[in-house]
C-alpha cells in the first residue's frame, strides 16, 4: 500500500492491521404511534485506520516515522492506493500516535508501535482523479520554469568560476 509518496513495507511502515470504517446517513423522523420513518440521505465519514509494530533493527523506524508525520503536517489529501492497486481514494491524516518502548542504552526505541487514523474527503474516484490532474498540472507547470532556472543557475556558476579564475591570476602575478 501507498499513501501519497510513502510506501507500506517492511523497510519503511509495515503495517499488521487495517481497519475500515463507513458510515451510511440514516436520519429519523419521529412519528406518533409508530415507529420513527429513516431516510437515506447519503454516505458519511470513511475512515481506515492503519497500526503496526516497527522493530528499526529490521523494519522502519525513525525516518518513516518522520516521513509520514511530513506528510500530515502538509494539511493535503493524498491518494491511497492498495498493493494490489485498489484506489481507495484521497485521504488526510486525522490521527497519528506512536508508543516507543524497550530502548537501547542511546535511548532509540527497540520496539515502537503506531497508529494511522485515515479520513477520506474526496466525492468519489472522478473526484480524486480530478485532484491528482491538479497536482500534475502543477508539477508539469512547475517543471516548465526548471530549464529556465538551471540555465540562470549555470550562467551564476560560469561567472563565480569566473571572478575566482580573475581572482587567482590577479594574485599569482
Amino acid at each position: 500500500m501507498i499513501y501519497g509518496m510513502m510506501p507500506f513495507m517492511r523497510q519503511t511502515l509495515p503495517y499488521a492491521e487495517l481497519q475500515q470504517s463507513i458510515d451510511y446517513r440514516w436520519p429519523t423522523n419521529s412519528r406518533v404511534g409508530q415507529r420513527a420513518s429513516a431516510q437515506f440521505t447519503g454516505v458519511g465519514d470513511e475512515k481506515i485506520t492503519l497500526s503496526g509494530e516497527l522493530r528499526p533493527e529490521i523494519t522502519g523506524g525513525a525516518v518513516s516515522l518522520l516521513t509520514l508525520k511530513l506528510l500530515a503536517d502538509e494539511g493535503r489529501a493524498w491518494p491511497l492506493i492498495g498493493g494490489n492497486g485498489t484506489i481507495f481514494g484521497m485521504y488526510v491524516v486525522e490521527n497519528y500516535a506512536t508508543t516507543h518502548s524497550e530502548f537501547f542504552s542511546d535511548g532509540s526505541a527497540r520496539k515502537i508501535l503506531f497508529t494511522l487514523s485515515l479520513k477520506r474527503v474526496d466525492e468519489s474516484l472522478t473526484a480524486m482523479f480530478g485532484d491528482l490532474k491538479k497536482q500534475a498540472d502543477g508539477l508539469i507547470s512547475g517543471a516548465g520554469h526548471l530549464p529556465g532556472q538551471v540555465t540562470s543557475a549555470i550562467s551564476s556558476a560560469q561567472s563565480a568560476a569566473g571572478n575566482l579564475i580573475s581572482s587567482v591570476g590577479g594574485l599569482l602575478s
